[in-house]
């Protein structure tokens, strides 16, 4: 069975750091791609950042670039963003999302909150 499960998420101050982690469970071969969305109250869901697991290029939307870091451990299958110098805009549900054989999957989301 498929799954992928988001932790890390929480309560952190303006300026603050978090690190979310995605872990990918059922998939019997290489992922093609991995990448982070959110979805902020009343908007439509972002996407954040994604990594090619074949070669492992990166790239960033660009209200996070420069903060935000996208990272793998393949023989863990589990996916991170560290996210440095959050901004109450940062406030979100993020989502891991891989796509496998051409087929989106989506873990059940983790919530982070940005608030003094």
């Amino acid at each position: 069975q498929v799954q992928l499960v988001e932790s890390g998420g929480g309560l952190v101050q303006p300026g603050g750091s978090l690190r979310l982690s995605c872990a990918a469970s059922g998939f019997t071969s290489n992922l093609y791609a991995m990448n982070w969305y959110r979805r902020a109250p009343g908007k439509e869901r972002e996407w954040v950042a994604g990594m090619t697991t074949i070669g492992g290029s990166t790239r960033y939307a660009d209200s996070v670039k420069g903060r935000f870091t996208i990272s793998r451990d393949s023989p863990k299958n589990t996916l991170y963003l560290q996210m440095n110098s959050l901004k109450p805009e940062d406030t979100a549900v993020y989502y891991c999302n891989v796509i496998w054989r051409s087929i989106p999957y989506w873990g059940q989301g983790t919530q982070v909150t940005v608030s003094s």
